[in-house]
């Protein structure tokens, strides 16, 4: 399986940004698809997963919506009220084995993409 995301940019705090992960080789609507990101001298954290419905990490739950495409093999991340502290590299993440429970877990996940950067100013 190989990801590619894209998407990422500068913006002003407030604005939104779309995220988008397109997915190729063994995939199905079962796989788990997520969004971790890292910022700078930060450790990898998680930002949102789904596989039929979403989750979220507190820090962005109201504000950023996960989605995806079977059809296209293709995972988005609309962020919305974007705030300084979402500045960092987002990355996507695939897993076909993934439960439930640990979605939010980067270590349940086979399958990462390059990573896309996002800077929010101030």
């Amino acid at each position: 399986v190989q990801l590619q995301a894209s998407g990422g940019g500068l913006v002003q705090a407030g604005e939104s940004l779309r995220l988008s992960c397109a997915a190729s080789g063994r995939t199905s609507h079962r796989t788990a698809m997520g969004w971790f990101r890292q910022a700078p001298g930060k450790e990898r954290e998680f930002v949102a997963a789904i596989r039929l419905s979403g989750n979220y990490a507190r820090s962005v739950e109201g504000r950023f919506t996960i989605s995806r495409d079977n059809a296209k093999n293709t995972v988005h991340l609309q962020m919305n009220s974007l705030k300084p502290e979402d500045t960092a590299v987002y990355y996507c993440a695939a897993g076909n084995s993934v439960i439930l429970s640990s979605m939010n877990e980067g270590t349940a996940y086979d399958y990462w993409g390059q990573g896309t950067l996002v800077t929010v100013s101030s």
